[in-house]
């Protein structure tokens, strides 16, 4: 098995429509239905469904909160309920890259009574029969590959300007900038670094970032959201609809690239297409990559364990592009 770091955002978002399916949450209902204390710092109208779409205006923190307390759950959750947004929230979006899990990850654990991992575990990943934890349990320890970063050719940190591809360099100011929205949604902890390799990590809930599991988990657990999987069918036609209705597209705050979303899902774009315009899914750093597209029937999961650090991973727009060639 394997972390998959952001596909991660896929897997909580359908717990999340499952909720909805079921009648128990309101995607367009303010988040403080659920959770009174986030109407805090002017975000008593904020709907649920803005926290899946990136609209919120939440990916950082004033005061980064220290890991070890971020990995307990309960202080980051508190230190999101006080935050005050960073822009007005439902005017634009951008990549809540850290905090979208515990913020969908709380309305989850209010709602259904359960934390994100178990209740993904209890009504997705049993039925399935699926290899996907969020929340590694120490008796899966042992089936993990550990995660290897590739040396990067160049120093983004300390090489001139001049030398960054021209479409790169607005982003790279902006993450060497610590003022910046791009460095700060990735900063949200004290050390903002986290060893993704730690025991201590991995068996935490961090609902953004540190899924572990198979390709073939993934890819089916997004067959079974446009399909039937050996009698197991997550979302009704009308579910399906409403994730994949698109909510963001434009500029991204934090990214400072174009980017889609539907509630939860990252939306094909020109730098990633997936399997055409149906599809709808989540990548992850590193390249892990997880979709499924209902105008063709398929899904697809690919996961790895050489992180490239690149906005466009060859290997896995390799695959998908070999895949949308045998649709042709």
């Amino acid at each position: 098995m394997q972390l998959v770091y952001s596909a991660t955002k896929g897997v909580t978002a359908t717990a999340a429509h499952l909720l909805a399916q079921r009648g128990v949450l309101d995607l367009d209902a303010p988040v403080a239905r659920y959770w009174p204390e986030f109407a805090a710092g002017g975000k008593a109208e904020i709907p649920v469904r803005w926290l899946l779409a990136h609209r919120a205006g939440l990916v950082a923190l004033d005061q980064p909160v220290a890991l070890a307390d971020a990995l307990d759950w309960d202080p980051m959750v508190d230190a999101l309920a006080g935050q005050r947004p960073l822009w007005e929230p439902g005017t634009a979006h951008g990549y809540h890259g850290r905090t979208y899990g515990w913020l969908v990850g709380e309305v989850i654990r209010r709602v259904s009574g359960r934390t994100p991992g178990r209740f993904f575990s209890e009504e997705v990943a049993a039925p399935l029969g699926v290899d996907f934890f969020i929340g590694l349990p120490a008796s899966e320890r042992g089936r993990v590959s550990r995660m290897v970063h590739q040396q990067p050719d160049v120093d983004l940190a300390t090489v001139p300007v001049e030398a960054i591809p021209e479409e790169l360099r607005e982003l790279v100011a902006a993450w060497r900038d610590p003022d910046s929205l791009s460095n700060r949604a990735f900063a949200i902890t004290e050390p903002a670094e986290i060893d993704f390799n730690s025991p201590e990590v991995q068996a935490a809930e961090l609902p953004a970032s540190n899924g572990i599991g198979t390709a073939r988990g993934l890819a089916r657990m997004y067959a079974a959201l446009i399909g039937e999987v050996d009698g197991v069918r997550l979302f009704t036609t009308e579910t399906l609809a409403g994730a994949t209705d698109e909510q963001a597209c434009g500029l991204d705050q934090v990214m400072l690239i174009p980017s889609r979303f539907g509630s939860g899902y990252m939306l094909p774009t020109e730098t990633n297409p997936m399997a055409g315009p149906s599809s709808f899914g989540h990548a992850g750093r590193g390249g892990s990559l997880a979709f499924a597209d209902p105008e063709h029937g398929i899904s697809f999961g690919y996961v790895m364990n050489h992180i490239v650090e690149s906005l466009d991973d060859v290997r896995a727009l390799s695959l998908v592009e070999a895949v949308r060639q045998s649709l042709a």
